[in-house]
């Protein structure tokens, strides 16, 4: 459906505002109650934009780590901590928030979703600028920020559960986006610029073709999966997608030939937002770009233990601290 109304000159929500409509909007449907959904959903299909709140300095790979607090007030909660890695915060309006509620408990039992407001007193944005000069993430400090209890998604001390839930939407997400835009398109245009009947390059360009197809049926099929809400499968997509853009940025910079070593914007450019327009589409800034996917939104390492674990059945790695209470574990 997206892909026709995109077709026809509509705005595309899984590009402009993709966060809060491939992450935000299936979390608060699964989690929120009819208040929330109407009052969230009806401003995400009207453009409003997302982030997410989660990584932090010390709080990574092993999300549950986080030190964000969360302490109980008068009408809601006050709210302490840093984020880091944020994307698209400076323009967005709401965003995704886990924060600690209860120390005392297991790190993963601790935890509490909510929906802010980034306009909150309190809440301070700062751009983090990339080698390119743009600034597509940010450090987000919130300092005694007052958060409405309505605006908590789902059981209090339950936000793991509702952050796994935004996850596994969000690699969904990278599987959608496979073939609408991004490597295959761009090889596939250079290809016929530059590479004349070039048999090796013509094979190498079948294949990623292919490969981006593949991962878009399988993003497709994995979305009306009766059973609703994604699974641990949703990291074969995130895989797919961190691959896929490699060998296709790869493939670029080889049909550009001695070009490719050629970039002239080395110097920092205006700090905005990642665009995906004007010189964020050159291949060699792209190509730099795409070393990176293996490691946002969940490493490959990561997603492969998932796999493992979740899918395959294989013995679990160990985790001597998953029944510890969080606040007698040393961090730092």
């Amino acid at each position: 459906m997206f892909e026709l109304l995109t077709a026809a000159g509509a705005p595309n929500l899984q590009v402009e505002s993709r966060l809060a409509y491939s992450m935000g909007a299936p979390s608060v449907i699964e989690w929120g109650d009819a208040e929330q959904q109407e009052r969230c959903l009806r401003a995400i299909a009207t453009g409003e934009r997302w982030c997410q709140l989660f990584s932090e300095p010390g709080a990574g790979s092993d999300l549950a780590a986080i030190d964000t607090r969360a302490v109980r007030e008068q009408g809601g909660w006050r709210v302490t901590g840093q984020k880091v890695w944020t994307s698209m915060a400076t323009s967005s309006q709401r965003g995704m928030l886990l924060a600690r509620t209860d120390p005392a408990q297991p790190k993963h039992r601790g935890l509490t979703y909510f929906v802010i407001d980034l306009a909150t007193p309190g809440v301070e944005i700062r751009p983090l600028r990339q080698i390119t000069g743009e600034a597509e993430f940010s450090e987000v400090y919130l300092t005694d920020v007052h958060i409405p209890d309505t605006d908590r998604l789902g059981p209090v001390n339950a936000g793991w559960k509702v952050a796994m839930s935004t996850l596994t939407n969000e690699r969904d997400m990278f599987g959608t986006k496979a073939t609408e835009s991004g490597p295959v398109e761009l090889a596939l245009t250079l290809y016929r610029e530059r590479a004349g009947d070039d048999p090796a390059l013509r094979a190498r360009l079948v294949q990623l073709w292919l490969r981006g197809h593949v991962l878009r049926l399988y993003a497709a099929r994995a979305a009306g999966r009766p059973s609703g809400a994604p699974g641990p499968q949703s990291s074969v997509s995130k895989v797919g997608f961190a691959e896929l853009n490699k060998a296709g940025y790869e493939l670029c910079l080889d049909l550009l030939g001695d070009e490719a070593l050629l970039y002239d914007t080395y110097e920092p450019g205006e700090l905005t937002a990642h665009s995906g327009t004007g010189a964020a589409r050159d291949p060699r800034l792209l190509f730099l770009r795409s070393r990176a996917n293996s490691i946002e939104g969940g490493t490959t390492e990561i997603m492969r233990n998932i796999l493992a674990e979740r899918v395959l059945g294989l013995p679990a790695e160990p985790r001597v601290d998953k029944d510890l209470p969080y606040s007698s574990l040393r961090r730092g």
